[in-house]
């Protein structure tokens, strides 16, 4: 019998913030209202982690103001350390928003650095090339996902030649996605 992977458990519809963040949003909302706005916005999105992969432009849809309200708003949130900003791609219209945390950035490799952070990612149809097309794309391809104590076994033809079955008995360790469940595999 398969094992079923665990549904995910359903998203509340709430954000809890503390007293004192609540204090410190009140003054920024006396500040710059359009911060505070942004602020919210963004907050409302960040799901599971602490940042929040989004557009300028759905930035500017999600407030209803314009591309340098919302650039201004960025600038007081960063300078008032509400949020990190790190640029995804290299015209800076698309970032990552990290609030609370810090990003954390791993050691040297040819003088660069890199981070690792998961994100809620907002994306809108009318940013994509091919959004006259979406949802009738056909299916992506299914990857198993081998659970505790289950192991893996080529089978089915395989792909045409050049490439072969292999002889039986000489099956390759095959690469696969392994499903966490926090329980130590030996």
């Amino acid at each position: 019998m398969t094992e079923q992977l665990p549904s995910k458990p359903p998203r509340g519809n709430w954000v809890q913030t503390e007293r004192a963040a609540h204090e410190a949003w009140a003054t920024l909302i006396a500040k710059a209202p359009k911060a505070a706005q942004l602020m919210h916005v963004l907050t409302a999105r960040v799901g599971d982690n602490n940042a929040v992969v989004v557009s300028q432009k759905n930035l500017m849809k999600l407030t209803g103001t314009s591309r340098r309200t919302v650039q201004r708003a960025l600038d007081v949130l960063v300078k008032d350390r509400w949020i990190e900003v790190r640029q995804i791609g290299q015209n800076g219209t698309v970032n990552a928003y990290v609030i609370n945390d810090r990003v954390a950035w791993s050691g040297k490799r040819d003088g660069i650095r890199y981070s690792l952070f998961s994100a809620t990612i907002i994306a809108s149809d009318d940013e994509q090339p091919d959004q006259h097309e979406l949802g009738n794309q056909e299916p992506l391809r299914k990857l198993p996902s081998l659970y505790r104590d289950e192991h893996q076994l080529p089978s089915g033809e395989g792909m045409p030649p050049p490439s072969e079955p292999a002889l039986p008995g000489m099956e390759p360790d095959l690469p696969a996605t392994t499903l966490r469940t926090g329980e130590d595999h030996e």
